[in-house]
């Protein structure tokens, strides 16, 4: 925002219907943002989203749209850019987890390009198109960036398990990409950064409670607790906030210290 301009911001979360992505959504609103949710369809889900986002004194607007499918991205862009007259931030949250747990020896395919699609294809081509509209606004000071981009990854963008190997590099090359957008978006005022969420405590998480579970009661990392969607949330208002001015290109671990090495 340029000084003196006192409109709410806007962010667009894909994936934004539930769980983490309605986390991150709440956060944001309290925060200051309206927010533009993009999921695959709207259902009873993205509606409690929504009104939970209005009930935080948020403007908020459902665009549907399948990250994955390019050729869909700019009717998604002009959709979401178009219910508050722009977007200040974008939220990369829209994510699978692996269809096949298992020997990677034997991954299918089918399995590899799912992953990939959504979680790294289809979001490197959506923060393109945004980021060329928004390089294309006035970006007021860019030494103190007021637009923001981040990407949700997963602490196994540098934590190996060969039972996801297909989620694991799709996650790596997340960490990347965040990385080359914050090189090439720093001089337009952009910031970008990554969070990489632990384990959390979400949907996407429920096959494999039981067997971490008894890993967080026995203490197998420093705060020994499952993460909740609200923790991520969190971190990403804070990074969308402009509170962090010379930050840009950072991974922030919001996984109660799994990733620090231990001996």
């Amino acid at each position: 925002m340029k000084a003196g301009d006192t409109r709410r911001r806007v962010a667009l979360v894909t994936g934004g219907r539930r769980g983490i992505g309605r986390a991150i959504g709440y956060a944001l609103a309290d925060e200051g943002y309206d927010v533009v949710v993009n999921d695959l369809e709207r259902d009873a889900a993205a509606d409690e989203t929504l009104a939970g986002l209005v009930a935080r004194g948020a403007q908020a607007r459902f665009v549907a749209g399948d990250v994955s499918k390019l050729d869909g991205h700019a009717a998604l862009v002009d959709a979401a850019w178009g219910a508050f007259g722009t977007i200040d931030c974008l939220v990369n949250n829209a994510g699978v987890q692996t269809n096949y747990r298992g020997d990677m020896l034997d991954i299918p395919p089918e399995s590899f390009d799912r992953l990939l699609g959504v979680n790294l294809r289809g979001s490197f081509f959506l923060t393109q198109q945004v980021a060329r509209r928004m390089i294309g606004e006035p970006a007021g000071d860019v030494t103190r960036p007021r637009r923001a981009i981040v990407f949700v990854s997963s602490g196994n963008a540098v934590v190996a398990t060969a039972t996801q190997a297909d989620y694991c590099i799709s996650k790596s090359g997340v960490a990347m990409m965040s990385t080359l957008y914050a090189l090439r978006l720093a001089p337009h005022g952009i910031a970008v950064n990554e969070v990489r969420p632990g384990i959390i405590r979400t949907d996407m998480t429920a096959d494999v409670f039981d067997k971490y579970d008894g890993w967080v009661r026995d203490r197998g990392f420093p705060m020994a607790r499952w993460g909740e969607p609200d923790d991520i949330g969190q971190a990403v208002a804070v990074i969308a906030s402009g509170r962090l001015p010379y930050t840009t290109g950072h991974a922030f671990h919001v996984d109660g210290g799994i990733h620090i090495r231990r001996t």
